[in-house]
């Protein structure tokens, strides 16, 4: 009969099998509980928003324009009944009752609530789209430092930027349909002229219009047109069409200064 001596190869080999199995299931065990728990996690922090999201190409407001519970009706963007002599792709502003309208044709529009001019800074007339821009830079003109001279003397594009998310530029005035970083003020007559509608909206604008399109911006105190789904407005014969823009109040800037806001 053959004897193993304690301590020899072969005793050795068959302790140490043993315990390299026993790891080997433990190691695996461990993993698995690993797994499960990350799984855990990740579904906890989805239900409770904590996933993170991917960022879009271009920051947004806080609140927007399809945001029903925080803007009226007649503000939002919609397609409505609107009568014009007005050649499709036109827009129109009907000052007064802070809403801009692209025409479509067949009577019908594309109507977007704007904020405009405060008193003193509204106007009126006749302009074309000169310039596009994407989340423009923002120079404050010399007349609006000199009312407020803690503004910055430039601000480059994003979400903070006043303008907003897009500016078309009227002509070679100061005037500009812009977006903005406030969209609590649509609806209003808070601006120095320019005509500004939410980030959301008015990239839906950009999209629709060309450099060259018409613009016919109407006085706040012209006829007041109908409001909501059946809009009707006065003949384009009617529409004031002066050689330059007409500003109205005491307070109107200068028609030459290449920024407004």
């Amino acid at each position: 009969m053959m004897h193993i001596q304690r301590g020899s190869p072969m005793t050795q080999s068959s302790y140490r099998r043993p315990s390299s199995r026993v790891a080997t299931a433990l190691v695996f065990v461990v993993a698995v509980l690993l797994m499960l728990a990350m799984v855990s996690i990740a579904a906890n922090a989805q239900t409770l928003g904590y996933a993170s999201a991917q960022r879009s190409a271009y920051p947004t407001d806080e609140v927007i324009a399809s945001d029903e519970g925080a803007t009226p009706e007649r503000l939002r963007r919609a397609v409505v009944a609107f009568g014009t002599a007005e050649a499709p792709g036109t827009i129109i502003i009907d000052t007064g009752n802070t809403t801009l309208y692209y025409v479509l044709g067949q009577g019908r529009a594309i109507r977007y609530g704007v904020g405009v001019g405060r008193d003193g800074f509204t106007w009126s007339g006749v302009q074309t789209i000169s310039r596009k821009a994407e989340w423009p830079d923002w120079h404050p003109p010399a007349e609006m430092i000199a009312r407020q001279p803690y503004l910055p003397r430039f601000m480059a594009g994003g979400a903070g930027n006043p303008l907003g998310a897009r500016a078309m530029y009227l002509g070679t005035s100061q005037y500009r349909i812009h977006g903005t970083n406030d969209p609590s003020t649509i609806g209003k007559f808070v601006s120095s002229g320019c005509i500004r509608l939410t980030n959301e909206d008015v990239t839906d604008l950009f999209s629709r219009v060309d450099v060259g399109t018409k613009v016919v911006v109407l006085p706040k105190m012209a006829p007041v047109m109908a409001r909501g789904g059946d809009t009707r407005s006065r003949p384009a014969s009617a529409h004031p069409r002066p050689v330059a823009l007409t500003p109205s109040g005491r307070q109107a800037m200068n028609l030459t200064a290449p920024q407004a806001n």
